[in-house]
């Protein structure tokens, strides 16, 4: 897979042909006698080459005047792997506007914090995606429309505010425009998929690309999962979200050819928001064939890939929470990193209710631990140190940690706070800031299989030897630690072999 992909028309039409679903969310299909848009998995028979032409994104398809296709769902198809493996201005927008960024400050908000001028960030969208960020985000807005129309016994009025829209007429006017079907036609279509219609409450499917390795990526989550906030719970992964305009719970569960997810929001205008950091938190917008084949191209890593493809780097939905827990992880265990983060939550967390009982609190915001007395801290007094000088950079604004951060900038920064030092700052780059190619050499499990394997085992020598690994490097680390009988490694209900 490559950037731009859409412009390599013998390429895309042999991918159409043969209805490859690995190519969904990478380019889009419009046929110019018919008027809709398509993924190339889509099942129906594929038109002649000359009345294909190829988008970019589904926002270029519908800018260009081509409706959502009704058998394929284009619009509801993975994101392009391509936002989470870049780190330039166009990617970092793109993740921006998938965490509702357009919606709620404008464009002049989305370029501010991309430290560009307007004018730069809409040319460089339309020079690749063929859209500008406020096509893109209608797009997004529409998904989402569907999504609750779909899902949801809400009234209409209530979608359309939740969804984004300015006013009922806009709601109604995209949704005809983009679907060829008025509201009411897409709720009629599909009866039996409508969810409780409980205000805030929903349960959607999140697509992937396959192959996808749940073990790794659950059993981290579940493992490492800080009391109140997370838990593991009748198969499925459980915990509190903060969200722009309120808070959250999210319940997610590996299914063969999908993750379920229940979501239920205080504000239903999260939604998208909402949606956006389950995935990225379980990576699935990812390329599993891609990054596999390069690894497996490695005789040390086949085995391992051969063993269980389609391992995600498990992630997180809030960059800084999982900056100040990889502090509290530092050179202790499992066990005692969770212990402290409980320790916080309990006293500087906001509480929520969980209608199921096992939530009890967000995670506390670095405005509400830079308050925190050091004393009040069962940690050595450098750790103690590094802590509140983290939260405190994070309070005040001078270290940025979100989707929009610039990867190595972003690193430097945070080697220049004390006590943080290269493993401190990889991990957080792999796990929070989503670099592909983030890299632990230092890491205890990492050496540990490195020595098994025959690989090199001192930080340098064995960096030097992840070379061919690049720019995947995060992923070869999640290799690694599988060969490791850690509870991070296995499903709770599976167990250990």
């Amino acid at each position: 897979m490559q950037m731009g992909m859409h412009t390599d028309t013998e390429r895309c039409v042999r991918a159409v042909r043969s209805k490859d679903a690995r190519f969904d969310g990478w380019f889009f299909t419009a046929v110019l006698t018919t008027g809709i848009y398509c993924r190339p998995s889509c099942p129906v028979v594929p038109p002649k080459p000359e009345n294909m032409v190829f988008h970019p994104s589904a926002a270029a398809c519908q800018q260009a005047g081509f409706r959502a296709c009704k058998r394929c769902r284009p619009d509801t198809s993975p994101g392009s792997p391509e936002w989470n493996q870049r780190a330039d201005l166009v990617a970092r927008a793109m993740r921006l506007i998938a965490d509702g960024v357009v919606d709620r400050e404008g464009v002049p908000g989305l370029a501010a914090r991309l430290g560009y001028s307007t004018r730069q960030v809409e040319r460089q969208l339309l020079a690749e995606l063929g859209a500008g960020p406020l096509a893109l985000a209608r797009a997004q807005r529409s998904q989402t429309a569907r999504l609750l129309i779909e899902t949801t016994a809400l009234p209409m009025a209530q979608i359309a505010f939740a969804a984004g829209f300015s006013s009922i007429r806009t709601f109604n006017d995209t949704v005809r425009e983009v679907f060829a079907l008025s509201p009411s036609d897409l709720r009629t279509r599909t009866p039996d998929r409508r969810g409780a219609s409980t205000p805030g409450a929903l349960s959607l499917r999140l697509p992937f690309r396959a192959p996808l390795n749940p073990d790794n990526l659950f059993g981290h989550l579940a493992a490492t999962a800080v009391p109140g906030v997370e838990e593991w719970r009748d198969g499925s992964y459980r915990r509190t979200l903060r969200l722009p305009y309120g808070h959250g719970i999210a319940a997610l569960a590996p299914a063969p050819d999908h993750i379920a997810c229940r979501l239920t929001l205080s504000d239903l205008r999260d939604l998208t928001v909402a949606i956006s950091r389950c995935r990225r938190l379980l990576d699935l917008d990812a390329d599993p064939v891609a990054i596999d084949d390069q690894l497996r191209a490695d005789p040390v890593l086949a085995p391992l890939v051969d063993k269980g493809p389609g391992r995600r780097v498990p992630r997180t939905v809030d960059e800084a929470e999982f900056a100040v827990r990889a502090v509290l992880g530092q050179q202790v265990s499992t066990a005692a990193a969770r212990t402290h983060a409980a320790r916080l939550v309990t006293a500087h967390g906001e509480p929520v209710d969980d209608p199921e009982g096992g939530l009890t609190h967000l995670f506390p915001d670095p405005r509400a631990l830079a308050e925190l007395d050091p004393e009040t801290l069962a940690l050595p007094r450098t750790r103690r140190t590094t802590l509140t000088t983290l939260v405190r950079a994070l309070a005040d604004g001078d270290l940025g940690l979100g989707v929009e951060s610039d990867w190595p900038q972003t690193r430097e920064r945070l080697l220049a706070l004390p006590g943080f030092g290269p493993w401190t700052a990889d991990v957080i780059a792999m796990r929070a800031l989503g670099d592909p190619d983030a890299f632990l050499p230092t890491d205890l499990g990492v050496r540990r299989a490195a020595r098994e394997l025959g690989l090199p085992s001192t930080p340098a020598a064995l960096t030097a030897r992840a070379a061919v690994w690049r720019p995947w490097r995060a992923y070869a680390v999640q290799y690694l630690w599988a060969t490791d009988n850690h509870p991070i490694n296995f499903l709770p209900a599976q167990g250990r072999p």
